[in-house]
């Protein structure tokens, strides 16, 4: 069982650990030390509900579900543009940054918005997170509930990434304290949200 679930650990942290929006968000969350604990609640959360739902056989109906999927694709594209525009716009005006030279605070509302919002309007976390893990947990049915104990192995490795980003993210915070470090790091998250979307759009 615990050979099990250090597999699933070790699959879920390789699928995870990416430079994709979503842990852009939740990096640039945890340098400003904005709702950090809700942004990385949703994040791991929603992992797994839908790990659980991969390795409870719902992956097969997203495998079918086609035209949903690209419904979600093209939501996701949008999104994903208007948050590089909206980061390309605080890169650009001063204003945007408070008087001790980071982004002014956001409600909890807005941030949590556009968290669930980069989890659940990605088709990839569909395919990766429902459908594959779903797949190679049922690879471990050698021994019982071997499907469940790889998928506590992954809800793990989600809890623990999102965790860590999300809180760990201030370290960085003493590099940012002037406003051209805080434009580049938006630039950069707005080049993410770009490359991200157009790999689901020809994706």
């Amino acid at each position: 069982m615990l050979t099990t679930s250090v597999a699933g650990l070790g699959t879920g942290l390789s699928l995870i650990i990416d430079i994709g929006a979503q842990n852009a968000y939740v990096l640039r969350q945890g340098i400003l030390r904005s709702h950090v604990l809700a942004v990385v609640a949703v994040c791991a959360l929603s992992d797994v509900v839908l790990i659980a739902a991969g390795v409870g056989g719902i992956g097969a109906a997203v495998d079918r579900a086609g035209v949903l999927l690209d419904v979600v694709r093209w939501f996701g594209v949008a999104f994903l543009l208007w948050y590089a525009v909206q980061s390309l716009r605080r890169a650009r005006h001063a204003e945007a940054l408070s008087t001790n030279g980071t982004p002014a605070p956001e409600s909890r509302r807005r941030v949590v918005g556009r968290a669930v919002a980069l989890t659940w309007l990605n088709p990839h976390v569909y395919l990766d997170t429902v459908l594959l893990l779903g797949s190679i947990a049922a690879t471990h049915d050698d021994v019982a509930g071997g499907r469940w104990w790889f998928a506590l192995g992954a809800a793990i490795g989600s809890i623990v990434w999102f965790t860590g980003l999300g809180f760990g993210a201030r370290l960085l915070a003493p590099a940012l304290t002037r406003p051209r470090a805080w434009q580049v790091l938006e630039v950069c998250i707005a080049l993410t949200m770009i490359a991200v979307a157009l790999q689901l759009a020809v994706g």
